[in-house]
């Protein structure tokens, strides 16, 4: 059918530039954790802790793990004008040569505000490259594996996470600076691969037809497509991307102030995808994962584990194995199950880690309790929330607001990441002499009287949190599974959230909304149209470089 052409057959080419592209998580996943294993080092307590103390306080743990945080929440708002200014793949390169600077001011100098300010360039890097990867690789990646291609930047997360527990658990009993130096100066590697692998792809095709070069976009597109130029799919594709980008221009150029315009809960508008990606980044936070990776190993010495280092690198073992099972049911049972019933899954694990952990404080059931169902935690939430919420966000943007909204969701993320890494050891270490919550973060404190009186007052944190991700999911998040970015604006349009999963597009959806650009032309007029576009394009590049 004509409307089976609009795409072509994924093939291994294809597959591997778009996977490669993934790579840039290991940036955000090492940087992210790393953190955990040297902050329990007692090398770096001696280097950077208070002399008279022989470590260091709540405050600066406190601080150095979220500044990386402030650091990615800025350079993820600036990245969106970047990413639609000077393109996606160079203002990724921009971010990892960004990333270098501040990695060079960690190692080099030993104080805590060279490591808070190193921690703070490097994340402006970290920034640039999660905002702008992810609309990259939404907009280069096949419909039918989008949600796999897109889940594996979640993949490359973990697998950073889990080589920065590596390198720690290595260099953890050395006796030099080396011990926190080594897991510091590694990230050196992933910048230069991230660099030279993306010298190596080509730009995104949809960023090339907002700038009107279709000569340039036709030939990204061959190349991810693994097509030639002349391929009559390449055609098809590119004709279907141009002719809606025509039709949303006729709204007229969006600025950021435009992006929060229309209804918030109803219809396509720009203010509704917004605040489902935002909103959807902060409940990826509330799901409490951070903490786990930021503050596992300091947190399981807290609670009297014997081996934190090497529990906190089984978990991130779990973590990467558990992601690629999202590579399956992400496109088998779409995105909303997913989101919804690996909230549910994450709150009962985390209800159960806190009832027997306050409830046998000391026993050492409840230790291979705390051990089982963090790991079971982290299952759910590779497989679920991790990779799905990215998913969702380089799915749900128009082409004009796209840069923009996917922008303004990383920063959401990075903005609500910070706010967990600053509050997180106050409530669970507690400060000024004032006793923490211990294990029973994972669901909450009681509040009362221990003399007089039972506790009272129940307050739940991240099981109540994850209680309400799946209820946020539930009643706002769209399934966008097996369609492509141009029909997801469509799909929205029309439907509610809850109704999105039976949404099916029209066969001839494309040729309508060529036919109202073109004031009535048929699919053939509307490719031959492209034709002379993408010929004149070409004819003007080529003039261009006689006159060079």
């Amino acid at each position: 059918m004509e409307f089976d052409r609009v795409e072509a057959p994924v093939t291994a080419k294809a597959y591997l530039m778009c996977a490669f592209a993934a790579f840039a998580g290991m940036l955000f996943g090492y940087d992210s954790g790393y953190i955990a294993s040297v902050l329990g080092m007692a090398e770096f307590k001696k280097a950077y802790g208070n002399p008279a103390t022989g470590n260091y306080t709540t405050s600066q743990k406190s601080l150095i793990v979220a500044i990386l945080s402030c650091g990615t929440f800025c350079g993820a708002l600036v990245s969106g004008s970047l990413a639609d200014r000077f393109g996606r793949r160079t203002t990724i390169i921009a971010g990892c040569l960004v990333f270098v600077a501040g990695v060079d001011i960690q190692v080099a100098h030993i104080s805590i505000t060279a490591l808070v300010v190193g921690r703070l360039v490097a994340g402006f890097g970290v920034g640039f490259v999660s905002a702008v990867n992810i609309l990259y690789m939404s907009e280069v990646a096949p419909r039918h594996v989008r949600g796999a291609i897109v889940s594996s930047y979640q993949f490359a997360i973990t697998i950073g996470i889990m080589l920065a527990s590596c390198v720690g658990f290595a260099t953890q009993n050395r006796t030099d600076t080396g011990a926190f130096r080594i897991p510091i100066a590694i990230q050196f590697l992933w910048a230069g691969v991230l660099i030279l692998g993306l010298l190596l792809l080509p730009e995104s095709p949809r960023y090339f037809v907002k700038k009107g070069r279709l000569d340039l976009a036709m030939k990204a597109l061959a190349r991810v497509r693994g097509q030639s130029v002349e391929s009559e799919y390449v055609l098809h594709e590119l004709a279907e991307i141009q002719a809606n980008f025509e039709y949303e221009q006729q709204l007229g150029e969006v600025s950021w102030l435009g992006c929060f315009t229309g209804g918030v809960l109803t219809g396509g508008s720009n203010a509704r995808k917004v605040f489902i990606g935002t909103a959807l980044q902060m409940f990826q936070q509330f799901t409490g994962i951070n903490f786990i990776f930021y503050y596992n190993t300091t947190f399981f010495q807290q609670v009297g584990l014997r081996g934190p280092f090497l529990i906190s690198m089984i978990t991130t073992v779990v973590n990467v194995a558990s992601t690629p099972v999202s590579f399956y049911t992400i496109e088998r049972f779409g995105r909303r199950p997913l989101l919804i019933y690996g909230a549910l899954a994450m709150m009962v694990c985390e209800m159960i880690i806190a009832v027997v952990g306050t409830a046998r404080p000391d026993s050492q059931v409840a230790n291979y309790c705390l051990i089982t169902f963090v790991c079971l935690y982290v299952f759910f939430f590779a497989s679920t929330w991790g990779p799905a919420a990215w998913v969702v966000v380089g799915e749900i943007f128009q082409l004009p607001i796209r840069s923009k909204g996917v922008a303004l969701s990383t920063a959401s993320n990075w903005f609500w990441n910070c706010i967990i890494a600053v509050v997180t050891p106050y409530m669970v270490e507690g400060s000024d002499g004032r006793e923490g919550l211990g294990v029973k973060v994972f669901f909450g404190k009681y509040q009362g009287d221990n003399v007089h009186g039972p506790y009272a007052d129940c307050t739940a944190i991240w099981a109540g949190l994850c209680l309400a991700c799946a209820i946020f999911a539930y009643a706002v998040v769209p399934e966008s599974k097996g369609l492509t970015l141009e029909q997801v604006d469509r799909m929205m349009e029309e439907v509610s959230a809850r109704r999105s999963g039976k949404w099916r597009a029209r066969e001839n959806w494309a040729r309508d909304l060529g036919a109202d650009v073109m004031g009535g032309a048929t699919v053939e007029s509307i490719h031959l149209d492209h034709h002379k576009k993408i010929s004149t394009s070409t004819a003007s590049a080529s003039a261009r470089e006689v006159e060079r």
